[in-house]
């Protein structure tokens, strides 16, 4: 049995806990060791902590742990229970200063994962929504804020990642490192992180001299560019608009395979998705510049200041993806902001049918606190004037650094500096109202040039063509942003070709990869003069583009169903294997093709199907190999697996194919013959399907 050692060391600042007018808890110092085969943590911690105030107890949050060698003040202490989600110690501490030692076992249900990267492993944490309790014991209370030190200890040629500053990396006798850092300010809990991998480092610095690392796994060392790109431009952005210096002294980010969510901002270091790294193809259709700008705003809106609780959680997330957007005005310009907005507008106007759920309430949506926490934010800033609001930003994180905060708080940092905005108003409109302002966002909306254009083409879509023909060409030649082109593409996506070919000929010939990709959507009925051109597509640098692009020559062209397949037999596509899987079915479907492959052919979408590969990936394979319809048990079998999966998006898809296939005639009886020779967990997950009524 393989155990790997980590050694944390933990220091508590002065928090405002549940427990803080009691107990000022003072450091925390830990040892913890992996058993990577058994996925599970051991651990041993000291705490030092002050009694400010007599107390019967003290809680420790830790979820299913079982905890062993408990001393207080270098005693064995008996009085203490744990139960399923807290430690918790009865009497016997003195006033001032205590130490409390403890070593624990735990098998982390979440929090914490063990993936498999091929025979190599992966190991990060995800503290947010789940808590760093189920790996560490430590405090669910966002209020607690701890000082992290951590010293760890893994097997050579991994590279291991943590919250704070690298201090020390030293190797050991017996083919491990060990790898020191340290924080030297306090962050709440959820905030901890630990990343292990195979890893190649990228070194930057901000304009500031704040250091920067950037890491990806070795076999995409070439993807390190693009999926980088524009990094350090973000952090010298955020900086000067939030008008306060990079709190942490280091950062640093790394994906992590089927990550949870886009990403997560713990404290100094930035884990996100592996679906982000890109080439540069892939960079055209999906960046990681959003994520990379909204978790690195979070260093400041969640790291630096947290909220209270629930209730203003939209003081980090409207935060975090607001000062993305402005990231993006940055990149991109004006125009880019805008229409990034009106989608969010677009989005939260029609979810205000059904969620009436304010800002100000702990049950919102993430929509909520997101997009309209950020248009919260917009109306703000315009309401009382860029220079204004970031006077207040600024005021805002100087008094409240390292601490944490309620909505009031905030609006009273803008009534400061703007002392005639209506705040109680806009506090009712924006962020206890579960309605959403549209007149009022249109009116923001349409200061903006490009904006004005493009709201008006919404006039003209119940016109004939013939009436707009000539406005639409007069659009397409200027160099209006590109979604008023999009727009009126998709508006003559039922024309006539030959009506509307002048305007796919501008659209053709601009060499704009998104221009072009909307003509590869909306062109689906392809006639012989535009059939060499709609053909020049697949050489976009879009993996969308030649995906679409595959589907609808496959279709239109079947005498040239070889040509076509012969012609794109290497394409790839993004980390979830998109050209390759549809490529691979295609070619399997296809009479004629390649007859003596066909096994191959299908055997590859099987493997890509199996848990070797991302969640992304197994979805694109079942999907194909569903498609495809073969009674075929190792397909069943690993569509029973993925409902073990940590991920609940792939677990709620293999539940429902799985119960799609149960419907159908005969099928039950397949699955019933199956299970003997799964595993008992699958067997047991198989068997709670069958059963359901």
């Amino acid at each position: 049995m393989r155990v790997v050692f980590f050694f944390l060391l933990l220091t508590a600042g002065a928090a405002t806990a549940q427990q803080y007018k009691q107990v000022d808890f003072k450091t925390l110092s830990a040892a913890i060791a992996f058993d990577v085969p058994a996925k599970k943590v051991l651990g041993t911690a000291t705490y030092e902590f002050e009694v400010l105030e007599k107390t019967d107890t003290i809680y420790i949050d830790a979820q299913n742990m079982e905890f062993a060698n408990v001393r207080l003040n270098g005693k064995k202490k008996t009085g203490w229970l744990a139960t399923n989600k807290q430690l918790k110690l009865f009497k016997g501490f003195k006033k001032g200063k205590n130490t409390l030692t403890l070593s624990y076992t735990v098998q982390p249900k979440q929090a914490l994962y063990f993936v498999k990267d091929g025979t190599d492993d992966q190991i990060w944490t995800q503290g947010q929504g789940k808590y760093t309790s189920h790996w560490l014991p430590s405090f669910d209370d966002v209020n607690e804020k701890l000082i992290f030190k951590l010293s760890v200890k893994y097997q050579h040629g991994y590279t291991v990642l943590a919250n704070g500053k690298l201090k020390a990396k030293t190797g050991n006798n017996d083919g491990t490192q060990t790898w020191l850092y340290e924080m030297d300010k306090p962050m709440s809990s959820y905030l901890a992180m630990l990343s292990i991998g195979r890893f190649t480092e990228q070194q930057e610095t901000s304009s500031s001299g704040t250091p920067m690392a950037f890491y990806i796994r070795k076999e995409d060392s070439l993807k390190m560019e693009p999926t980088y790109r524009y990094s350090r431009r973000i952090f010298d952005f955020l900086e000067r608009e939030t008008g306060y210096a990079y709190p942490w002294g280091v950062y640093r980010q790394v994906p992590a395979l089927d990550f949870l969510y886009g990403g997560m901002e713990n404290t100094t270091s930035t884990i996100f998705s592996q679906d982000y790294v890109v080439d540069s193809i892939g960079f055209n259709d999906r960046t990681y510049i959003n994520v990379n700008a909204h978790e690195l705003a979070h260093q400041w809106f969640g790291d630096l200041i947290t909220a209270q609780s629930s209730t203003h959680h939209w003081l980090q997330e409207g935060f975090a993806t607001y000062y993305a957007l402005l990231a993006e005005q940055d990149l991109y310009g004006d125009d880019h902001f805008y229409y990034e907005l009106y989608e969010m507008a677009e989005r939260l106007q029609q979810a205000s049918k059904r969620d009436t759920i304010a800002i100000m309430n702990e049950k919102a949506s993430t929509l909520t606190f997101y997009q309209k926490g950020a248009w919260a934010l917009h109306v703000l800033r315009e309401g009382v004037g860029i220079d204004n609001f970031r006077k207040a930003v600024k005021s805002y994180l100087e008094k409240y650094a390292f601490k944490n905060v309620v909505t009031d708080e905030f609006l009273a940092e803008i009534k400061a500096v703007a002392p005639d905005y209506d705040t109680e108003g806009f506090k009712k409109r924006w962020l206890q109202s579960g309605t959403f302002e549209v007149q009022e966002a249109l009116e923001l909306l349409s200061k903006n040039k490009f904006m004005q254009q493009y709201l008006a083409l919404g006039d003209l879509d119940n016109k004939a063509f013939a009436e707009n023909k000539e406005q639409y060409l007069e659009l397409m030649k200027s160099d209006v942003y590109f979604p008023v082109k999009e727009e009126i593409l998709y508006q003559c996506s039922d024309v006539p070709y030959a009506d509307k070919a002048e305007i796919i000929a501008i659209a053709m010939n601009s060499g704009d990869v998104k221009l072009r990709q909307s003509v590869a959507r909306t062109v689906t009925k392809i006639p012989a003069e535009f059939e060499a051109q709609y053909w020049s597509l697949l050489d976009d640098k879009s993996y969308i583009t030649q995906e679409i692009v595959l589907n609808v020559l496959y279709k239109n062209f079947p005498k040239r169903r070889t040509e076509l397949l012969d012609k794109t037999k290497n394409l790839t596509g993004f980390n979830d294997m998109n050209l390759r899987i549809l490529w691979l079915t295609l070619a399997y479907v296809t009479p004629g093709y390649n007859e003596a492959e066909k096994p191959e052919f299908y055997a590859r979408l099987q493997e890509f199907a199996t848990p070797k590969y991302e969640s992304t990936v197994r979805t694109n394979a079942f999907a194909n190999l569903l498609y495809i319809g073969k009674a075929d048990p190792i397909v069943w079998e690993n569509l029973v697996n993925a409902t073990l999966h940590y991920k609940w998006q792939f677990v709620k898809y293999a539940k429902d194919k799985l119960r799609e296939l149960l419907k159908k005639p005969g099928y039950r009886e397949h699955f019933e013959g199956l299970l003997p020779q799964l595993k008992a967990p699958e067997r047991a997950k198989l068997q709670q399907l069958l059963d359901e009524k």
